[in-house]
């Protein structure tokens, strides 16, 4: 694949495709999306499979109703993991649904995702999710490599304007997710009731810890949990808060 093309899904839309080899060379690719101009950025985070069909149904109503709305009322940007699953097609399937303008951005490493004319190393490497607008595509050939940029991406497009992670759902590799959004001293919103790791920070920002990894982030003070099954309204005043305001008078 050339370091930049255009890729069109059988669904007729079109995302514009960037490779990068190094973070010193985001900024040039960002700008080589249309990206360059500072935006209020959400971060989303959590599971790609694994999640019941009970709370399938619950977070697909969630990502119609209440954040892709949202995403394009405020104007943000959002970022995530890029491939056709979990809360990633939510994101995508949603924004089609409502006619949203928002960049959808997907961070991947190369190694983890099918590509026209790429033959993959990896027997696990999934589909790119067809309803976002743009991917940025690092170094890595294994689930989790994608990480640090994808945190990075985040703090690159917002450059000092709010960005927020949004935790929903998860296995091992949300727990690196959300480490690297406190890294960059970005707040998070934990979806509680949405199962498995934000469940489990949900879990230790009430002080039950179950796993000995939410000790260190829990004491950031940047994560903020609210329960899915609420009214929706609270989810969306909390987001929009954080999105609004000024990135230093930001919780934690």
């Amino acid at each position: 694949m050339k370091n930049s093309c255009t890729l069109t899904f059988n669904n007729n839309l079109s995302a514009h495709v960037v490779q990068v080899h190094s973070p010193t060379a985001l900024t040039a690719a960002l700008q080589q999306l249309g990206l360059d101009q500072p935006r209020p950025t959400l971060a989303l985070v959590g599971g790609a499979s694994k999640i019941s069909e009970s709370d399938e149904n619950d977070l697909r109503r969630i990502f119609l109703e209440v954040i892709a709305p949202l995403a394009e009322q405020l104007g943000v940007v959002v970022v995530d993991g890029g491939t056709d699953a979990g809360i990633m097609q939510f994101i995508g399937q949603a924004r089609t649904r409502i006619r949203g303008t928002f960049p959808l951005i997907g961070v991947a490493a190369i190694g983890t995702v099918m590509l026209p004319g790429v033959k993959s190393m990896n027997a696990d490497a999934a589909m790119l999710e067809p309803n976002h607008t743009h991917f940025v595509l690092v170094p890595g050939c294994n689930w989790g490599d994608e990480s640090p940029w994808l945190s990075e991406i985040g703090s690159h497009l917002a450059k000092g304007l709010p960005s927020v992670t949004i935790v929903v759902n998860g296995g091992e590799i949300t727990w690196q997710d959300v480490a690297q959004s406190v890294k960059a001293q970005r707040p998070a919103i934990v979806l509680a009731g949405s199962g498995r790791t934000a469940d489990k920070l949900a879990a230790a920002l009430q002080g039950e810890v179950t796993d000995e990894r939410a000790t260190d982030l829990v004491a950031s003070g940047l994560l903020h949990a609210i329960d899915m099954s609420k009214d929706a309204a609270a989810l969306a005043h909390l987001i929009g808060q954080m999105l609004s305001e000024p990135a230093d008078a930001l919780p934690g």
